[in-house]
C-alpha cells in the first residue's frame, strides 16, 4: 500500500490531528486512498474501525463515485488490500445509481469467490437485503473467471452468506469451466477435496489412533510441500504446523519461503512477512531456519528500492508508534517504520534519524540485518515518547536532497506544526529537500506543506518505485488511479 499527495500551490488549511497538535488537511481523494491503502478494517491508536468506516462513508460524498471506484480496484489489485475494499464496494452502491460502469466495478472488485461474500455479507449487515442490480450482474460475471477448485474452496458453509447464496441471488451463466461446480454447489454436493485443508482434514479422518494421524498428517504436509500445492499465504500461516508435525519439510518449506517468485506472485504484504518473522525470531531449533528464510524473504519482497542519493530516513519511535500494526500483537508500528526505514536507508547508504521528544542520529552498519534493527528499535529509546517533528529539523545537521519520514503523522509536541522549524534548516544549510511524509497509520492529516512534500501512505514495497518516479512526475499515483480499467 502506498500514497502520494502532493502539495498544491494554494494555500494548505490548517487543521487539528487526532493527537491535538496542527496539521495540514488533505483533499479527500487522498484522504480516501490513504485510508484504502493503509486500514485493515480495525482499531487503530487514534481511531476505532467504526470511524474508519464512518470516515469512508462521509468521503464518498466528496469524491467522484468512479474515482472512489477506481481507488478500491487498485488498492484490491495492485496491493491486496481486502475488508478495507469490501466496506467501501459496499457502502459504493447508493452513489452508483446509473452509471453505466457500475457493474463492470463489481466485477473488477472480485479478486476471489470470498470478496463476494464479504461485500454482500456487509452490506446485508447495514440493513438492506435487496442487492442492486449493478452489483448483481458484476458478481454473476465474476463468476466466469473461477473454476470448481476456486469455487469448492471459497463456499464459505460455515458463514452466515454462503457461495451458494449468492448463486440463488445473482444466478450466474454457467460457462464450460464453471458450469458442473455451480450445479454440485447448488446441491449441496461440491466439496473442496483438492485444498489443503482438505487434505489435512482426510488425513486426521482417516487415522485410527493418535500416531497415525501424526504421521498422516506428517505424509500430507509433505505432499503438499513437494507438489507445490500449498499457496504460499498459506504457507506462511502454517510454519509452525509444520515445523510441529513435519519437521523434516522445513528445508523445503524454506525454500518454498524465499522463492523470489512465489513471494511476487502471491503479492504478500512485507508486513506480512514481518508479522510471521516476528513469531519465530526468540525460538531455537527449526525456528531459526525459518526466521532466516523469513528475514531474507522480506528482504526479496522489497527487492525493487531505487537509490535515492543525499537521503535522510526519520523514524517515529513516539508513544503512539507502539500500538500493533494489526490484529496481530507481534509487529509495532515503530518496528514497521524501523523496517521500511531501514531497507531504504541501507539501500541508499542514508542517514538515519530517530525522533520523538527529541530527536538523534542513530548510526548503523550496511551489513546490518534489516529485521535485527527493526525489533530493537522499539526497546532502545533514548528521545521520549512525545510526537515532535520540530526536532527532526534541530537535529539534522547537514543538506539532503529528500527526507523520508515513517510515522503516524500525530505531532502534538509545540502543538504548531514544523514550518518555521523546517524552514530555518532550509535556510541554515542552503537545502530544499522533497519531504515524503509516511503515514502508517492513514489518519489522513500531514505535518508539512509545500511544493515538494508529499504524503505516503501504506505497507507496500511498491511506494519505493512511486518516490522514484513522483520527482519526475509528482502525479503518478492519482495518474494510476484514474488509469485503471475495469
Amino acid at each position: 500500500m502506498a500514497l502520494f499527495n502532493r502539495i498544491s500551490k494554494k494555500k494548505q488549511k490548517k487543521v487539528i490531528n487526532r493527537a491535538g497538535g496542527e496539521a495540514y488537511a488533505q483533499s479527500p481523494e487522498m484522504k480516501l486512498a490513504s485510508i484504502l491503502l493503509t486500514s485493515f478494517a480495525q482499531d487503530q491508536y487514534y481511531r476505532s474501525a467504526q470511524q474508519t468506516f464512518d470516515e469512508l462513508t462521509e468521503l464518498l460524498s466528496k469524491v467522484r463515485p468512479e474515482f472512489a471506484a477506481k481507488a478500491a480496484v487498485y488498492a484490491r489489485r495492485e496491493f491486496g488490500m481486502r475488508s478495507i475494499t469490501h466496506v467501501l464496494a459496499a457502502e459504493l452502491a447508493t452513489h452508483l445509481s446509473g452509471k453505466e460502469w457500475a457493474k463492470k466495478f463489481y466485477e473488477s472488485i472480485v479478486k476471489r469467490p470470498d470478496d463476494m461474500l464479504e461485500i454482500i455479507a456487509y452490506f446485508k449487515a447495514q440493513g438492506t437485503n435487496s442487492l442492486p442490480n449493478a452489483m448483481k450482474k458484476g458478481f454473476a460475471k465474476a463468476f466466469d473467471r473461477f473454476d470448481s477448485y476456486q469455487l469448492a474452496k471459497y463456499r464459505g458453509e460455515r458463514r452466515s452468506v454462503k457461495l451458494v447464496d449468492i448463486v440463488n441471488l445473482v444466478h450466474p451463466v454457467p460457462t464450460e469451466r464453471n458450469e458442473a461446480a455451480l450445479k454440485a454447489l447448488i446441491a449441496g454436493e461440491l466439496r473442496n477435496t483438492q485444498t489443503w485443508e482438505a487434505k489435512l482434514t482426510q488425513a486426521g479422518q482417516s487415522a485410527e489412533t493418535e500416531e497415525q494421524k501424526a504421521e498422516k498428517k506428517k505424509e500430507a504436509w509433505a505432499e503438499l510441500l513437494k507438489s507445490n500445492k500449498l499457496g504460499y499465504m498459506a504457507l506462511i500461516r502454517n510454519l509452525r504446523n509444520i515445523m510441529e508435525q513435519a519437521p523434516d519439510m522445513i528445508p523445503l518449506a524454506c525454500d518454498q519461503v524465499k522463492d523470489a517468485q512465489r513471494i511476487k506472485k502471491s503479492m504478500m504484504l512485507p508486513f506480512r512477512l514481518i508479522t510471521a518473522y516476528m513469531q519465530f525470531r526468540n525460538l531455537g531449533g527449526n525456528s531459526r531456519l525459518i526466521s532466516s528464510a523469513l528475514e531474507q524473504a522480506i528482504e526479496i519482497a522489497c527487492d525493487n528500492v531505487p537509490y535515492l542519493e543525499n537521503t535522510l530516513v526519520v523514524i517515529d519511535n513516539s508513544g503512539s508508534m507502539g500500538s500493533p500494526v494489526s490484529n496481530s500483537e507481534h509487529i509495532k508500528c515503530n518496528q514497521m517504520g524501523a523496517a521500511f526505514g531501514m531497507l531504504l536507508a541501507k539501500r541508499c547508504n542514508a542517514d538515519i534519524i530517530e525522533f520523538g521528544t527529541t530527536a538523534r542520529y542513530i548510526p548503523y552498519s550496511l551489513r546490518t540485518s534489516v529485521m535485527n534493527f527493526a525489533t530493537k528499535f522499539a526497546g532502545n529509546n533514548k528521545v521520549g515518547h512525545g510526537t515532535n517533528f520540530h526536532s527532526i529539523f534541530e537535529a539534522a545537521n547537514q543538506t539532503y536532497d529528500r527526507i523520508v519520514i515513517f510515522s503516524d503523522m500525530q505531532g502534538w509536541v509545540g502543538h504548531y506544526a514544523p514550518t518555521k522549524t523546517f524552514e530555518k534548516y532550509k535556510l541554515n544549510y542552503n537545502a530544499d529537500p522533497y519531504i515524503y511524509s509516511f503515514d502508517l497509520r492513514g489518519y489522513g492529516s500531514m505535518q508539512f506543506s509545500g511544493n515538494k512534500v508529499f504524503q505516503l501512505a501504506g505497507f507496500s514495497e511498491k511506494i519505493f518505485d512511486l518516490m522514484e518516479a513522483v520527482e519526475q512526475n509528482p502525479r503518478e499515483l492519482l495518474s494510476k488511479i484514474e488509469a485503471v480499467e475495469w
